[in-house]
């Protein structure tokens, strides 16, 4: 999106005037919605603005079979609390998270008066003297302009839908997990066999998905180098247990960032992959912050008929045969008529985006991009939305490191630089906030455990701090170093470290 700052204020045909403009009306923008409306005096005017035609971010478009990995209470803006009737371990689907999403900005409404300017999507902020304008352009081509006071770029991680893949082979039907729902239509109404290209989590739901429907039906995977996953039942225990088994998310999380050195991420993720994963595809060597139970792992392993280790390249038709290559140079026979469906995941190719400056010049513009400084959008869009209002931004010295280059050099060693970034933007925030912003946050995954659990765990985490954030700095420092990748400090949006 272009950023521009100008000298001039110049008419525009439609606009809106508002105190704050928020971009993006995901996860990430509702949380920055839900802390804003938290300072803005009561009535305060706020345009909320997002491509889609309706509140939910990605959960508009993605695959209809898609669940939460998490607890649903977690997944939230601000501490609202859901309206569903279901047990705190239920896994919210689809339609029950795009309605949680647009009933916590509903109860944003009764707080500010909000303007709706959704079907738009924003394509230039343009700063001009003491406001900010927002162009935002419908698929008519028609343009609406906001004018701000301040602006949040709450678009997150900006996710799109998955193409089906573009293969050489005219004898196999490629599709995309969403737009062809495995449960229905023509892939659920025969049994050719079906080929699921990627190993996370779209790709794991796919599976489970065709397994648990259509017993005995040939599921394959070409799995790329495998993806182990967080285990679901160490880490969100049921029931009275909580108060004495299970391992807290934030401990787990804690142990890969201090055993991170900046060099050793495959070391880590090995320690992982032994203490606290669960593998529906043995070997994997990436980590990506999915999450399983151990019953998905096994269902899914027990009802794979093949799995190829390997990246696929393309299929082609060789004659009577159909064959499918990998990047190194493996050549796997299928059967015509197959099914191969899309799921290498939703991020957009590190090339293709641009890394914002998380503040401008003037202060009036928050972005919280794809920069990885609190491990999760919607993370950032609540602490760096505190930190905005509560003038921190220029004194707290987060650090800054773009997750897009990062996953550009080596996906494993951003997953780490990740959690590490992530842990020790927290410590700086909890010295620069009052302690109800940490309070009310209701995404905090240790909220699973009883209050006395979590005071010990955050206690110990507290008591080394002043080690931890050394330690943090360093390796990420060592990373910044190791692939030549820009390392900044947020209080001096100017200021490279390296």
């Amino acid at each position: 999106m272009e950023h521009t700052t100008a000298t001039d204020v110049r008419d525009a045909e439609t606009s809106v005037i508002v105190d704050l403009c928020v971009i993006g009306a995901g996860v990430c923008g509702v949380n920055a919605l839900w802390v804003a409306s938290q300072y803005l005096k009561p009535g305060a005017r706020v345009a909320l603005v997002d491509r889609r035609d309706e509140v939910g971010g990605m959960w508009i478009d993605t695959y209809d079979y898609v669940r939460l990995h998490q607890p649903h209470p977690f997944f939230t803006a601000g501490n609202e609390k859901w309206t569903i009737d279901k047990p705190p371990e239920h896994l919210a689907d689809k339609a029950e998270v795009i309605g949680h999403l647009q009933h916590c900005v509903e109860e944003v409404r009764k707080r500010v008066t909000l303007v709706d300017v959704m079907g738009r999507e924003a394509v230039a902020i343009e700063e001009i003297d003491s406001i900010v304008r927002v162009s935002c352009r419908n698929t008519a081509g028609d343009t609406l302009t906001v004018v701000a006071d301040q602006v949040i770029d709450a678009s997150g991680l900006d996710i799109e839908t998955n193409p089906p893949l573009a293969l050489s082979s005219t004898r196999v039907r490629s599709v995309s997990p969403d737009e062809c729902d495995v449960r229905t239509g023509e892939i659920a109404a025969d049994n050719a066999p079906v080929w699921i290209i990627g190993s996370g989590k779209t790709a794991i739901d796919t599976a489970h998905t065709l397994i648990a429907h259509f017993p005995g039906r040939e599921v394959n995977i070409v799995a790329g180098t495998g993806t182990v996953f967080a285990n679901r039942d160490l880490m969100y225990p049921k029931g009275l247990s909580r108060w004495w088994s299970g391992t807290r998310p934030n401990a787990i999380l804690t142990g890969l960032a201090d055993r991170f050195d900046g060099t050793n991420e495959a070391e880590v993720v090995d320690w992982f992959r032994s203490t606290y994963a669960t593998q529906p595809i043995d070997g994997g060597k990436h980590f990506l912050l999915g999450i399983l139970s151990e019953g998905e792992s096994d269902r899914v392993r027990a009802g794979l008929s093949r799995v190829v280790m390997g990246h696929l390249t393309d299929i082609v038709d060789e004659g009577e045969d159909v064959t499918m290559l990998t990047r190194t140079g493996d050549r796997v026979a299928i059967e015509p008529g197959s099914w191969v469906i899309n799921c290498t995941g939703y991020f957009k190719k590190h090339e293709q985006l641009q890394e914002a400056p998380y503040i401008s010049a003037s202060g009036r513009v928050l972005s919280v991009g794809t920069s990885a400084m609190f491990g999760f959008s919607s993370f950032g869009g609540y602490f760096l939305t505190h930190l905005l209002f509560l003038g921190k931004l220029s004194t707290a010295p987060l650090l800054q490191a773009d997750g897009n280059e990062m996953i550009g050099r080596s996906k494993v060693a951003a997953t780490m630089a990740a959690v590490t970034l992530a842990q020790y933007n927290l410590l700086v925030t909890f010295e620069h906030v009052p302690l109800h912003v940490f309070e009310d946050c209701g995404l905090d995954f240790d909220k699973w455990y009883p209050l006395p659990r979590r005071m010990v765990g955050q206690l110990k985490f507290l008591a080394g701090r002043k080690r931890r954030l050394a330690h943090y700095r360093k390796s990420l420092e060592t990373l910044a170093e190791r692939f030549d990748l820009p390392l900044r400090t947020l209080a001096q949006p100017d200021g490279v470290m390296r």
